[in-house]
């Protein structure tokens, strides 16, 4: 009897705001055309895909042949696939363990500057990186590091290599390559919400812990970091449920086929793979690998933070 009292109120609600809920039908509306509708081409990945064999591309889906499992038992004795899925991982894994702290260090520093002026020119100096394309980023890095860019005419002045270091080019250095790259693009923006986050705490609390006699340290490590847990662990569940997705718009325009043994990841193998060599069927079951993984990932980060830490996504 409660819960039926309790739906009847919240319909209640519902109706009496009803213009309010007007405006996000629109936005409603969006999200089913081009997120829900689209979902309907997974089916690709349990066919073998002929573009001519319908009227339509949409046509073509329902009369081709259908394989069930066999794209993804392709899949998974390809080894090209399990040479991207290792390289996703890994570099997924050393974004998350070297650049997911930094922007929270740097929220940190950046609101506990006084200055006004030096705040906000320090944050847009930070900021900027983001806004620029990746196309950019790696033109500006290629003339830094690129066989004539800044690094290596500098080592040969100093002697130090006789000939030009292939920092593009090096399986050894091609990731750590792509670690720096990220985080000088996206350490900043990333602040921002930390940022956001430090400046709703109460500042009474910071005034007591001086008077108590509390260092800096101390203040962040008792007062600030505790009272944005909420926010880390938040941002944290959803780049755990992206660790396959390790930027395929900053690898396909820095890597070349010289780096595909540790630099080629699932979403540049559906690129070349999947449209480029027109398998479709196989990319759409590597995109759909990648979903479900994604999704296993949410559920597990959010079940493990809510067991250990009483917080998560719901």
């Amino acid at each position: 009897m409660t819960s039926e009292i309790k739906r009847k109120a919240e319909w209640k609600v519902i109706l009496d705001k009803y213009s309010l809920y007007l405006f996000i039908l629109p936005a409603l509306l969006l999200i089913f055309v081009f997120n829900y509708v689209p979902m309907l081409g997974v089916i690709i990945a349990f066919k073998e895909y002929n573009i001519f064999a319908g009227n339509s591309p949409i046509d073509a889906i329902f009369k081709s042949e259908t394989v069930w499992f066999d794209q993804f038992i392709r899949l998974f004795s390809n080894q090209s696939f399990l040479r991207a899925f290792r390289n996703t991982l890994i570099i997924s894994t050393y974004k998350i363990v070297f650049l997911f702290p930094i922007p929270i260090m740097l929220a940190v520093m950046i609101t506990d500057i006084k200055s006004m002026w030096y705040k906000k020119t320090i944050q847009t100096i930070l900021y900027l990186p983001h806004f620029l394309s990746w196309i950019v980023v790696t033109s500006l890095f290629i003339q830094i590091l690129g066989p004539y860019g800044i690094v290596n005419n500098w080592l040969k002045d100093l002697n130090y290599i006789g000939s030009s270091v292939a920092f593009f080019g090096n399986n050894d250095l091609f990731r750590s390559l792509i670690v720096v790259s990220a985080g000088w693009k996206e350490v900043g923006w990333n602040a921002i919400i930390y940022i956001a986050a430090i400046a709703g705490i109460n500042p009474q609390l910071f005034e007591a812990a001086k008077i108590d006699g509390a260092t800096k340290i101390q203040q962040i490590f008792y007062i600030t970091i505790p009272s944005i847990s909420s926010t880390i662990i938040l941002l944290f569940i959803l780049r755990i449920g992206a660790i396959l997705d390790a930027g395929f718009d900053q690898i396909f325009n820095m890597y070349s086929y010289v780096v595909y043994d540790k630099g080629d990841i699932l979403s540049t193998l559906v690129y070349r793979e999947g449209l480029s060599a027109q398998e479709y069927s196989f990319g759409t079951a590597v995109g759909l690998f990648n979903s479900v993984v994604a999704l296993i990932m949410v559920l597990g980060g959010n079940y493990m933070t809510r067991r250990y830490f009483d917080k998560g996504l719901w």
